[in-house]
């Protein structure tokens, strides 16, 4: 399961497993997007939205524990993974893309857990006034995420906040440069930037393979939305239950994104903190991002209650 711009691991917990179904979803403007259906068809529904520069097999690890019981969405943004690039990068095609991927698998009436991770979690922001996403999400995760100022908080590049930093963090961050092969360097520059400092050198790997194969014009591209990005009015949109989830070493996206979107957030579903983890916390911490999915599944989609929202740390 690999192209020309698809890589990733090809066994252990993060080699993506196959798919029960494939397909390629046409967007309002005629982009293409790749998408993929894990698991039993009449189980509960799971749509998962990756982040910048990431693909589906972002996922493989909460793909592979949880496809046993649930019906597990996934799709590669335009641009990424499988799914061409597009001339229109704006968060409005995010939100198109999302509605477009909810329409192909998900029935009428049918509610999912809709979760987002970094950029994902900004394309379920940019899609909550949707008729078609608010049909459909039971609740909705969000993780390592933010809703604007994402360059101006950035604490990739050591520096004191103010102008300077934010002036160099958008060079590097929408640099045009490829990335090329992923070499020991590489693997030291991505672990600084965008994980914690217990990350294994499995994970680092896992990460490495996919953010070298995002095509460079991609991540570019996206970086310009990025930069610019203010997504605060969806966030006050969301007022289906919204739990919120973060590393608190994550540089790329500092916890304070976090703290913000707990306190706008209409019906905030809880704050999951995970002590010492980076922004790629679905590969950090795959079984506490698999457990809060399932949690939020058991309350949301399959179950009746809904218990009073309550932050939640983790432990090392």
């Amino acid at each position: 399961m690999s192209g020309p711009h698809v890589t990733h691991m090809t066994s252990g917990t993060y080699a993506p497993p196959a798919p029960a179904r494939e397909l390629t979803v046409p967007s309002t403007d005629d982009a293409r997007l790749y998408v993929e259906v894990h698991g039993p068809q009449d189980a509960p529904a799971v749509v998962l939205s990756h982040g910048w520069t990431c693909s589906t097999a972002f996922w493989a690890a909460q793909i592979r524990e949880l496809a046993g019981d649930h019906r597990v969405i996934v799709y590669d943004q335009r641009g990424h993974g499988r799914s061409p690039a597009s001339p229109v990068c704006t968060t409005r095609a995010l939100a198109d893309d999302l509605e477009a991927v909810l329409a192909a698998t998900l029935v009428d009436g049918e509610q999912a857990l809709i979760a987002g991770h970094s950029m994902g979690g900004m394309t379920i922001m940019a899609a909550a006034e949707r008729p078609r996403f608010r049909a459909h999400a039971a609740a909705v995760l969000l993780a390592s995420t933010g809703s604007s100022r994402l360059v101006a908080e950035a604490r990739v590049l050591p520096l004191r906040e103010g102008p300077l930093r934010t002036r160099l963090s958008a060079g590097v961050l929408g640099s045009r440069a490829p990335l090329g092969p992923v070499t020991p360097l590489a693997r030291r520059i991505l672990k600084y930037g965008t994980m914690g400092a217990r990350s294994t050198p499995e994970m680092v790997e896992a990460c490495a393979r996919i953010v070298h194969g995002c095509p460079t014009g991609a991540r570019h591209a996206w970086s310009q939305v990025l930069a610019s990005l203010d997504l605060d009015h969806g966030v006050r949109r969301l007022d289906m239950p919204t739990a919120v989830l973060h590393g608190t070493a994550d540089r790329l996206v500092p916890p304070v994104h976090a703290h913000t979107l707990v306190a706008e957030l209409p019906r905030c579903a809880g704050l999951t903190e995970l002590p010492g983890a980076g922004h790629m916390t679905p590969v950090e911490e795959p079984e506490r991002v698999t457990g809060r999915i399932r949690d939020l599944v058991s309350t949301y989609v399959t179950g009746a209650g809904e218990p009073a929202p309550q932050p939640i740390k983790e432990g090392a």
